[in-house]
């Protein structure tokens, strides 16, 4: 689990070194073809920065936080977007209008009061900032108001576990901590906090907290806010810390205030995270469909039998298709159990009954004792899962739009939320495309309702690109909310998300949320624009 060494690419995901090789793009780009022949498979290449290529800062820090400050071109344009769709291409374009003036690395929590005593005083927005994996405009200096400058605040420096209490099973963990070095430093302790999202590699645990983030697991504890134990958070108002206790009835819970906050709040600078013992046990399947209807049903009677599968992620036919190399007509469930206490061939065996019962099949020559054939499709699609970002980068460079969007409903709500999310899609596509695709699978499934996540594939037109998606982009919003779905399960609210947010959230609980607003952060310089 420990990443990879390289070097962080600044206007894509991940690692440069990472990135799809030669094979690989030319099969991507022929199976593109045959999907969108529409699509110009010309590369936009990213363009060689000079300081001339960003906006002249500024502001300058005191004497006392100059070291701690950044003025890199490169650096600057890394902190300027998140790593979205139009992340990408915007900079690919070489548009970073909205790059902050400086980089700003604190070591310790002194050194963030200090950030925000002076940023406060100063006028200058503060955009906290993890591992810069946002995908909704979480973590972009576009601001609301009249700031002297921004400054991103890149807390990665704050990187360690601090204290393990093994036999509660907790941790004193530092927010600025990437995935796999936090999952590193709990290793030796036989120590998980078993939290994998898709950015895993490249964020941070304040960054899951602030966005409640949802891990790969598809049932039980899906948030990071399940994981929660107690945070500690500094605002320009004060420094604040919560008891540690297994629950507590002591009134509103101070933590659910500030996960998922976004950093408007407050930043987050450390965390004691509910762990578990690491699994010993495995096993897995994939079950095909023939009927979509009757894959949701399958994936519902699962859902609701108690039984806890660790992955049970459901890809309709062009998911299944695209990213997992299966030819269905429904769809294919992907299933898995682990357990660091027991076997866990008879849940399985009880979830593969289930499907079988809503129609589904075992994959052929596979029997239900032996996970080879009958998990090949899962297996598959686990290594598409974790070359999707960068697959979507090399896209992005061919003027393919390639994104997704996600929300959550319950049962009885989700044929009507599907079919007019899948119209207000398909039709936005047209219009503003020609031709498209639109995919779908669930990502976290929940005894009342799934969480529906939907991949877009279209050719788009070098000049326009970010246009036409965010023209399919508000078409799905209005479908998303006008149906009763979430505006978000697990990608947050940020600046793309927030008039949407507003719609969703209650009137009393938006008054609450600004006056508090107002007490942690009287200068407004937290991460202006997002949330409020």
């Amino acid at each position: 689990m420990t990443q990879t060494p390289g070097t962080r690419s600044w206007w894509g995901w991940g690692m440069q070194e990472e990135a799809l090789d030669a094979r690989e793009t030319e099969a991507l780009v022929r199976r593109i073809a045959r999907l969108l022949p529409d699509a110009d498979p010309t590369p936009h290449l990213a363009p060689t920065l000079t300081a001339d290529d960003l906006p002249a800062i500024r502001v300058e820090p005191p004497a006392s936080l100059s070291a701690l400050c950044s003025t890199d071109t490169v650096d600057r344009a890394a902190h300027t977007h998140g790593k979205a769709f139009r992340d990408v291409v915007r900079n690919l374009r070489g548009d970073l209008a909205h790059a902050p003036d400086l980089v700003v690395r604190p070591h310790t929590e002194r050194d963030v009061v200090d950030v925000l005593d002076w940023a406060s005083s100063a006028n200058v927005a503060v955009i906290p900032y993890g591992g810069g994996t946002s995908v909704v405009g979480g973590v972009e200096p576009r601001l609301d108001g009249d700031y002297a400058g921004a400054v991103s605040l890149d807390v990665t420096a704050m990187d360690q576990v601090l204290e393990v209490d093994r036999t509660s099973r907790a941790a004193r963990i530092q927010a600025g901590v990437l995935g796999p070095h936090l999952e590193d430093q709990l290793r030796p302790y036989g120590l998980t906090l078993r939290h994998f999202p898709q950015s895993f590699a490249f964020s941070t645990l304040g960054g899951w907290l602030a966005t409640r983030a949802g891990g790969h697991f598809a049932t039980l504890a899906t948030h990071i806010d399940d994981l929660t134990e107690s945070m500690r958070v500094v605002s320009p108002y004060g420094v604040g810390e919560s008891r540690r206790l297994p629950g507590s009835g002591a009134g509103p819970s101070p933590d659910r205030m500030f996960l998922g906050s976004e950093g408007t709040l407050g930043v987050i600078t450390e965390a004691w995270m509910r762990l578990q013992d690491r699994p010993r046990w495995r096993a897995g399947a994939s079950v095909h469909f023939a009927d979509w209807d009757g894959a949701v049903d399958a994936t519902r009677a699962v859902a609701q039998s108690g039984l806890h599968p660790a992955n049970c992620r459901l890809l309709d036919a062009g998911e299944a298709f695209l990213n997992a190399g299966a030819a269905v007509g429904g769809g294919v469930l992907v299933l898995g159990f682990e357990s660091a206490d027991h076997p866990v061939d008879a849940a399985l065996a009880r979830a593969v009954e289930l499907c079988l019962d809503h129609g589904g099949t075992l994959p052929e020559d596979a029997d239900r004792g032996a996970d080879t054939a009958r998990d090949a499709a899962a297996s598959t699609w686990r290594s598409s899962f974790l070359r999707m970002p960068y697959q979507r980068d090399a896209l992005a460079q061919r003027s393919v739009i390639a994104e997704t969007f996600e929300t959550a409903t319950t049962w009885d709500r989700f044929p009507a939320l599907h079919a007019a999310i899948t119209a207000a899609a398909t039709e936005a596509i047209r219009e503003v495309c020609g031709i498209g695709v639109v995919t779908c699978r669930f990502t976290h499934v929940y005894p009342d309702g799934p969480a529906p996540y939907y991949g877009v594939y279209a050719p788009g037109r070098w000049a326009s690109i970010v246009e036409q998606w965010d023209a399919i982009k508000t078409a799905v919003s209005e479908a998303i909310l006008g149906n009763g779905g979430t505006i978000t399960h697990h990608h947050a609210v940020g600046r793309d998300h927030r008039p949407y947010a507003a719609q969703q959230r209650p009137a009393p609980f938006a008054a609450a949320l600004t006056a508090a607003k107002d007490t942690l952060d009287p200068a407004g310089i937290l991460n202006p624009g997002v949330l409020l």
